[in-house]
């Protein structure tokens, strides 16, 4: 039983950490019962005093050792075992979305944005950061949502044929004027990661990518992965600077045209949402189940708060169930969330 007079929130804390420093696989049920509480109230509790959930908490702090061992000249392959994760790949994709880049590059600092200033500091410990700003919840969680959702889409895409990828079934096709019509799976999906892909390239300064419309899936899925860490990473950036007022200049336009960030972060995640619904559309038009794509199973699953995840996709996470929400692991917290009359943790 807990011990008279111990802080109740440093007893949580210890219950999420324990067996972190030797990658030992912990559930959320696992947790809970360290700190002699079910599952529902030991993570209500956590949320309440810490402002995150144990799930979220032990995968951003066990994402940080990584980061710590990296830097100190860890392998991958090590510090992936070392963080639960039950594939390289999988890791690996957590990784660039949580820092914006892969674990093969070394990151400037060990910290992640954290709601309530806690972090991992060596060799097993925790430090507060008293005056840390991040971003507002809702941003990160629409953010977030559509990068996961659209590897969840992508994956299930993978399982299709060609000739079904490129059928031709939207009758009104055109999503924005600009852009020309997207009447398949393939083409609007290319449309939905081309365009953070340019935005990416107009923030950043950089020349546009190299573009293929008639990418397959696996070649999109590369994409994908390699934008959505860095556009989690600038939007992140906006907010930590309060830079959403601020105009870019994109030079890439012709003639050069300004944009306010906050705009451009509006317009990215409006025609986002319609592409993935409409890819739902699509998807079920070739015999496909999937699910609603709603946020708040979504976030359940993330939480940790539900047994499945989005689109009906194999989480990404750690062997815990501590997934991280892009594409192979089943742990248990986070499965695939069933939404009503489809499939049933792409983290």
């Amino acid at each position: 039983m807990p011990q008279p007079g111990r802080d109740r929130l440093r007893e949580l804390l210890d219950a999420v950490l324990a067996g972190a420093d030797e990658g030992v696989p912990r559930s959320l049920g696992e947790m809970a019962g360290e700190a002699f509480s079910s599952p529902f109230h030991f993570s209500r509790l956590l949320s309440r005093g810490a402002g995150e959930p144990p799930v979220a908490m032990r995968r951003r702090v066990m994402l940080e050792r990584a980061a710590w061992q990296l830097r100190r000249g860890s392998t991958v392959t090590d510090a992936a075992w070392a963080a639960g994760y039950d594939s390289v790949d999988g890791f690996t994709r957590a990784f660039t979305r949580a820092f914006g880049h892969p674990p093969s590059l070394p990151a400037p600092s060990h910290w992640l944005p954290a709601p309530n200033g806690i972090h991992y500091h060596p060799p097993m410990s925790l430090w507060v950061h008293s005056t840390e700003h991040t971003m507002n919840p809702l941003t990160e969680q629409l953010v977030s949502h559509d990068l996961d959702d659209t590897r969840a889409l992508l994956e299930i895409a993978k399982g299709l044929p060609d000739a079904e990828l490129r059928a031709e079934r939207l009758p009104f096709p055109t999503v924005t004027s600009w852009e020309g019509p997207e009447r398949s799976i393939a083409a609007v999906l290319e449309h939905h990661i081309w365009t953070k892909e340019v935005w990416l390239a107009a923030v950043e300064g950089l020349d546009l990518p190299p573009r293929d419309e008639n990418d397959g899936v696996a070649r999109l899925l590369e994409r994908h992965d390699a934008t959505a860490g860095r556009w989690l990473a600038v939007v992140r950036d906006i907010e930590a600077r309060g830079a959403w007022d601020d105009r870019l200049v994109d030079a890439l336009c012709d003639p050069p045209e300004s944009f306010v960030l906050s705009g451009v972060v509006a317009h990215v995640l409006t025609y986002a949402a319609h592409r993935r619904q409409l890819v739902r559309h699509l998807l079920r038009a070739a015999g496909r189940e999937v699910d609603d794509g709603d946020p708040i199973m979504w976030l359940r699953a993330v939480r940790g708060e539900a047994a499945h995840g989005p689109a009906g996709q194999p989480n990404d996470g750690p062997a815990d169930g501590t997934g991280d929400g892009s594409g192979d692991n089943t742990g248990e917290a986070t499965d695939n969330y069933t939404a009503t009359g489809t499939e049933g943790n792409d983290r």
